[in-house]
């Protein structure tokens, strides 16, 4: 018989083990693309909070971005990477990483870790606040950078990685980054 102590520490080691899945799992637009050794969801979100480390806006609360992009794709780790190509409606993605937010909190016994976790990942979800738009801006900048190293290492084109955020930066640093990139992408080719 466990202890609650016991308890509470084999329902954190289960959350990390799902949240190893994160690190195993293949982002799917890589993969529909034939990318040789694509990044998984954890390559993703560690980057994307480094970028956020980057940002020199002192209007954003820079750490709220950081952990924002640590758990914007959380659930992932229970429902897979779904893309809008997947046939799967916005509204069920969405019902379903909720769902397994919750059950991720519901894990962590709704501690004051898995409410921030869910309070984040509902705040990247709806989009309303200047951290939020940012670290979305950021998610848009990672896969786009990640695609220009995968035409430079697997040597094919990914036009339509860059079609489908053109114009959709809001920071203006974001912006910028967005506007050299394509220069130098543009060297490249």
């Amino acid at each position: 018989m466990s202890t609650p102590a016991e308890t509470q520490i084999d329902q954190l080691l289960d959350f990390l083990h799902i949240v190893e899945k994160l690190k195993r799992t293949k982002r799917t637009g890589w993969i529909n693309s034939g990318i040789n050794q694509p990044e998984s969801i954890a390559d993703h979100m560690y980057r994307m909070s480094i970028m956020s480390m980057l940002i020199e806006d002192p209007s954003l609360d820079r750490n709220r971005c950081i952990k924002m992009s640590l758990v914007h794709d959380l659930a992932e780790s229970i429902v897979g990477d779904i893309t809008p190509f997947d046939g799967v409606t916005e509204s069920d993605k969405h019902d379903r990483e909720r769902r397994a937010m919750l059950h991720i909190s519901e894990l962590l016994g709704h501690s004051a870790a898995a409410a921030e976790m869910v309070e984040l990942w509902q705040e990247y979800e709806a989009c309303e606040t200047a951290e939020a738009r940012l670290v979305k801006d950021l998610d848009k900048f990672e896969m786009i950078i990640q695609a220009v190293e995968y035409e430079k290492s697997d040597a094919k084109s990914l036009d339509s990685f860059f079609e489908s955020t053109r114009g959709k930066f809001r920071h203006p640093q974001v912006q910028a980054w967005v506007e050299r990139l394509y220069l130098r992408r543009n060297c490249l080719n």
